[in-house]
């Protein structure tokens, strides 16, 4: 009696087991021809974002001289775009010698921290061009007249900026007056750190420049004048510093809105008269930018 009852279980098992292979096998050539479609749905959705990517720009671009310094006759400018591996797209001033052929040393430059390229980036960017550089100064992502994502503007990540400055090296490799083999980066200030990220990991930045006067990571970290400060105040200011910051982010996320970071420093353009502090800049760049 038990062996009846054990060979009708497994009767019943594998009648269960074949009707199931059945349906599986049916439901996957159903499921298969889903995925074939989606797959093809994917493929021209992608077609397209590629052609967009590598079409024309969706940036709204000035095109009258808009920096804070004078535009100089000996270098020639112009807007370029290009995309960065999170699909946001920069925009960049370049700038070219104009008695100088053939393939150029590049350099990209960017920063300081907030500001936008029309501001000294843009200044440090024309004067290694009058040195024979071709330079590209880029607004980073969400700054400036560069995108983002989803309209958030006015945001800093390490991750996504470190990818702005090799992605700017992506467009200078491709550009057909650029010697790929001599292309190197300038960051200044904040942008600094971003700089020397990007150059830590990538074998096509062959010079690197940073003109920072500080160690932002140690003033967001310990705050200003920390020399003045034991360990423990230290360690006790910083906690707090996190505990604040991670309050705000429970008071953003209820408000549905982010708070903004009120800075009471600015960053003030140079002068237009100060030419011996440009030449300077434009010496002291060319000393320190060895491409080989």
């Amino acid at each position: 009696m038990q062996k009846k009852k054990y060979m009708k279980r497994m009767l019943v098992m594998a009648t269960l087991g074949v009707t199931m292979a059945l349906g599986t096998v049916g439901m996957t050539a159903e499921a298969a021809a889903q995925t074939d479609k989606a797959q093809t749905n994917v493929q021209t959705q992608q077609a397209a974002a590629d052609t967009k990517v590598q079409g024309e720009s969706n940036l709204k671009l000035t095109t009258e001289w808009d920096k804070v310094f004078p535009e100089s006759r000996d270098v020639n400018h112009r807007k370029v775009t290009f995309h960065n591996r999170y699909g946001i797209e920069l925009a960049a001033d370049l700038y070219e010698p104009k008695k100088i052929t053939g393939k150029l040393a590049a350099v990209a430059v960017s920063g300081p921290f907030g500001a936008v390229k029309e501001q000294s980036s843009g200044l440090y960017a024309q004067e290694l061009a009058k040195c024979g550089f071709l330079t590209i100064a880029f607004d980073p992502s969400f700054t400036g007249e560069s995108g983002g994502v989803n309209g958030v503007r006015n945001v800093a990540s390490p991750d996504i900026n470190t990818e702005d400055f090799s992605a700017a090296v992506d467009f200078l490799s491709n550009e057909k007056d650029v010697d790929p083999d001599r292309i190197g980066i300038l960051g200044i200030c904040g942008w600094g750190g971003m700089a020397l990220n990007a150059a830590a990991m990538d074998t096509r930045i062959k010079a690197t420049v940073v003109s920072t006067m500080y160690d932002m990571s140690r003033v967001m970290a310990n705050g200003y004048f920390d020399y003045d400060k034991d360990a423990e105040t230290i360690k006790k200011e910083r906690m707090a510093n996190r505990r604040a910051l991670n309050t705000q982010r429970t008071e953003d996320y209820r408000t549905g809105t982010y708070k903004r970071a009120v800075s009471s420093t600015r960053c003030r353009p140079m002068p237009r008269s100060s030419s011996r502090i440009t030449t300077l800049i434009t010496r002291r760049s060319a000393a320190i930018i060895r491409v080989p």
